[in-house]
């Protein structure tokens, strides 16, 4: 299009023509082209806000969705984690057990084997029955109890003085070097040097007893063969087989010298010596042996029978509880699997405090260009109407009084045949309605004045 054809260059031609003021007519064409830039860009923002809307509202709806599938699986892995966490926790309960019990079943380790344990057994077990069998006959002819009944029960009493003497020897002695042997050791040492001097001494009385004994039989013995003999050196024709009075004499004596030798060994200081050495040396070899032997089997006891047994449960119990916490863990990894992959999706999706955020941004620069639009209209508007007054103005300079009164009533035609038609005039309306851009807000056509500038030519 050539500049000379262009609305704006004939408005201006005009104006310049007829001295109109410029400056109004510029103001008006900045003002028309600030107002459709405004208009493209409120159009521009309008659309984003329709669009921000649009992924808000969507963006609302994936997270409530996400956000219900994330719930449903975080309830899942909740419960299945209290699961796992419980049979976790039976687990270390039971390792605990299973720690403290071979911990015990260590120090439970005895000083002696099992032979050893059972040596010692046997040898208390001895050692009691020998006094059993010494209290007895202490009981049955020292006391003169001859109820049976009554004698056995009396000597099985002094018997157990070897179990009422054994929690003293293993508190006393026994326990305490087992704790802590250097601390102890001399006390030990010297019980067992005592033990076992008294055991040399209590075997000397008796050995010397015993020699004593068998030198009374050796004296009996040859009394009683020196009585046989003399009994055979009687005359066997004889038919009464009476012996004379001096063979008698003699085997009478031999008898005596018998009896006194049994009055000498029972008397004898060294029998009383070894029947109180011998109970003494059973009732404390008896408390020792046991206070061996019991703690060695009551440690094999514990070890074998107890320990090992329950070692045996907790290992079965471990197993089944593994068994059981694996299809747990299983579904646990895949439900926090599941979890951690709603969770990057809701992670992903557009976060909703943003969209508000440039919601809310959009929203007040819409309302900056509404209100800037609305100051771009009214300078418009005021710039058509100075541009037309100027217009008026200099039309009205050069008219006569008659025309001027001819162009009054053309305006007031004018403007009542505007009203109506409803003022599609082509100006801006009120109602934010844009002016024709062809004619720059100007009805097409000539203007009113040019109108009956040209109705009054034409009349001439």
């Amino acid at each position: 299009m050539e500049p000379t054809n262009n609305p704006d260059f004939q408005h201006g031609y005009t104006s310049g023509v007829e001295g109109v003021n410029r400056e109004t007519y510029e103001g008006y064409l900045s003002s028309q082209v600030n107002t459709d830039w405004l208009t493209d860009r409120i159009q521009e923002k309008r659309n984003e806000l329709t669009t921000v809307d649009r992924q808000l509202a969507e963006a609302t709806e994936a997270n409530r969705v996400a956000y219900a599938d994330l719930q449903n699986h975080a309830l899942q892995v909740e419960r299945l984690d209290r699961q796992v966490k419980s049979r976790e926790a039976d687990r270390l309960a039971l390792e605990n057990d299973r720690d403290n019990l071979r911990e015990r079943r260590t120090k439970a380790a005895p000083d002696y084997s099992l032979l050893a344990g059972l040596l010692f057994l046997v040898a208390g077990i001895s050692f009691l029955a020998g006094d059993l069998i010494i209290s007895h006959e202490i009981v049955a002819y020292a006391l003169n109890i001859r109820n049976t009944n009554e004698a056995w029960a009396f000597a099985v009493g002094l018997a157990m003085v070897s179990i009422l003497l054994k929690p003293a020897y293993d508190r006393l002695i026994e326990k305490p070097y087992q704790e802590n042997p250097e601390q102890n050791q001399g006390k030990y040492q010297r019980f067992k040097i005592a033990l076992a001097v008294f055991s040399v001494l209590t075997l000397a009385v008796l050995g010397w007893f015993r020699y004593e004994a068998y030198r009374t039989d050796q004296l009996k013995a040859a009394i009683n063969k020196s009585v046989r003999q003399l009994q055979l050196n009687t005359d066997p024709t004889s038919a009464t087989q009476t012996l004379d009075a001096a063979t008698l004499s003699k085997i009478e004596k031999q008898l005596s010298e018998s009896s006194e030798l049994n009055l000498a060994l029972v008397n004898s200081p060294w029998a009383l010596l070894s029947f109180v050495l011998s109970g003494i040396l059973f009732a404390l070899a008896g408390a020792v042996c046991l206070g061996i032997a019991l703690p060695v089997l009551s440690a094999f006891w514990f070890r074998w029978l107890q320990a090992d047994i329950k070692l045996w449960k907790l290992r079965r119990r471990l197993k089944r509880l593994d068994k059981e916490m694996a299809p747990l863990e299983a579904q646990l990894a895949e439900q926090r699997t599941r979890q951690n992959v709603l969770q990057h999706n809701l992670d992903l999706l557009p976060a909703l405090d943003e969209l508000k955020e440039e919601r809310r941004t959009v929203a007040a620069e819409l309302n900056e260009l509404l209100a800037e639009l609305k100051l771009a209209q009214t300078d418009s508007r005021i710039s058509n109407f100075n541009d037309g007054y100027g217009q008026g103005e200099a039309t009205r300079t050069v008219l006569s009084d008659d025309e001027q009164r001819q162009l009054r009533k053309e305006m007031l035609s004018l403007q009542n045949g505007s009203r109506l038609n409803g003022g599609r005039s082509g100006e801006v309306r009120p109602n934010g309605g844009q002016p024709d851009k062809a004619t720059n807000g100007k009805p097409q056509g000539l203007r009113p004045y040019q109108t009956i500038r040209k109705f009054l030519s034409d009349d001439l």
